[in-house]
């Protein structure tokens, strides 16, 4: 069983940090590639940024500049280093693993941490 567990969320002011972690129990977690995901009340869920296996990143053009995504795959884990914070980023945040297989996906979602920034 495949667990993500993602922590770091909380509420900030609007011009502030915060860092969220997502812990992977994924034994092979050096070949996933890791996604930070976010979804507001009432609006569908959007990728904010993610990092493949060679640490090759992209992300949401609402969010360059100002998020930084990151992985440390000794611990097993990803990281979403969130400056600069606006009320629009306000969200649950989801923590992904996805990898392609010979046969099948592989895709795995965190529980989530809600992230609120006041203005």
């Amino acid at each position: 069983q495949v667990q993500l567990v993602e922590s770091g969320g909380g509420l900030v002011q609007a011009g502030g940090s915060l860092r969220l972690s997502c812990a992977a129990s994924i034994s092979i977690f050096t070949i996933y590639t890791m996604n930070w995901y976010r979804q507001a009340p009432g609006k569908q869920r959007e990728l904010v940024a993610g990092i493949t296996k060679s640490r090759s990143t992209n992300y949401a053009d609402s969010v360059k500049g100002r998020f930084t995504i990151s992985r440390d795959n000794a611990k097993n884990t990803v990281y979403l280093q969130m400056n600069s914070l606006k009320p629009e980023d306000t969200a649950v945040y989801y923590c992904n693993a996805y990898r392609l297989g010979p046969s099948r996906e592989f895709d795995y979602w965190g529980q989530g941490t809600q992230v609120t920034v006041s203005s």
